[in-house]
This record gives C-alpha cells, structure tokens and sequence, in this order.
C-alpha cells in the first residue's frame, strides 16, 4: 500500500468521533451502499462523485460518512463502497427522490454517460446504530 493510500479501516476510523456534539436521533439511519461499474468505468465513477455527486448529496440533506474502493480483486476495479446518514428512513426516501429530480443532477449523469453507462449495479442496505456503537461525527 502506497503512503497515499488509506485502507477502509483507517477511512473509518478517521471518520469517527469520540466527542460528538450530538448523538444521532433514535431515527438516524445509515445507508450502505455498493455500486459496480461496467469494465473500466470505476475511474469516471470515482471522478462524478468527487467532482458533483458528494456536493449534490449535501443538498438533499444527504451526510456522506466515507468513501472506499476494495483493495482486493476481483471487486477492486469496478467497485465503490460508501456510507450515507440520513435523520429517518422517510427522510431518505424524500432526499433520493429530491437527488434524482434535481436537474443538476440530471445533466450530470447525462454528460458523464454520453461515453456509456457507467454504473451496472447498486446495492442499498439501511442499517440503524446498535447500542454498544461508538458515536460518529
């Protein structure tokens, strides 16, 4: 692993705070989710979220927690993990919607697909905190 490098263990840590202000509420939900690209798509992936995507979640009220990319195959060249919170579950459902509507958001995947798709695939798991969980920030 080069020093530039983060393994998604250190990602998480980082991403963990000891002295959060403010718990999450008791409706806070977590969502995880898994996108697998086409072949050799993960990199126009990667630069959508990071140039438009992470910016256009905030908007609709989408916190991202963390990034990562497996650093195994055969999931390390078309794989992005990441983890979103959202302050209830129904909360999620208006935020995607909003997301999905929002024309920014549709002239983005318009112009970075223009080449073809990039995502094949999307898993989404919401999760809840257990109650021996560390607070996050």
């Amino acid at each position: 692993m080069s020093s530039l490098e983060l393994s998604p263990a250190t990602v998480w840590a980082a991403s963990r705070n000891e002295e959060s202000a403010e718990p999450p509420s008791s409706t806070t939900v977590y969502e995880l989710r898994v996108y697998h690209t086409f072949p050799g798509k993960l990199p126009d992936l990667l630069a959508r979220f990071r140039d438009h995507t992470d910016k256009l979640f905030a908007r609709h009220g989408m916190k991202s927690l963390a990034y990562w990319v497996p650093t195994d195959e055969p999931t390390k060249s078309d794989t992005l993990v990441y983890i979103l919170e959202h302050p209830s579950r129904e909360a999620a459902k208006t935020n995607w919607k909003s997301f999905e509507d929002d024309p920014e958001w549709k002239a983005v995947r318009e112009k970075t697909e223009a080449p073809g798709k990039i995502v094949d695939k999307v898993d989404s798991t919401y999760m809840s905190l257990t109650d021996f969980s560390k607070p996050l920030r």
